[in-house]
């Protein structure tokens, strides 16, 4: 996973142990990159797992069905909400 292309114009920097830092030097050498591109892909595909678990739902069969039945089912009635929606506000026009 790589940044996205064009200038790189800003700058991250963070402070680590030096114990982290041989760690890095040796993982970023196996994968034959440098440091910074290393934690910056690492960075990235952690982040893009991050937004994805707010974004994907997964769920068993059971709860995909009940999941599939609810949005078949039709729409239940909120009166408290159907008056809130028709009540007049302060950017409805004036009569």
């Amino acid at each position: 996973m790589r940044a996205e292309p064009g200038a790189k114009t800003d700058r991250l920097d963070i402070r680590i142990t030096p114990e982290a830092r041989r760690l890095l030097q040796q993982a970023a050498r196996e994968r034959h990159t440098t440091i910074s591109q290393f934690v910056l892909e690492s960075a990235l595909r952690s982040a893009n797992t991050v937004l994805a678990e707010r974004s994907r739902i997964a769920l068993n069969a059971e709860q995909w069905a009940a999941f599939m039945a609810a949005l078949d089912a039709p729409p239940r009635r909120h009166p408290r909400m159907e008056r809130l929606l028709n009540e007049p506000t302060i950017i409805d026009p004036h009569e």
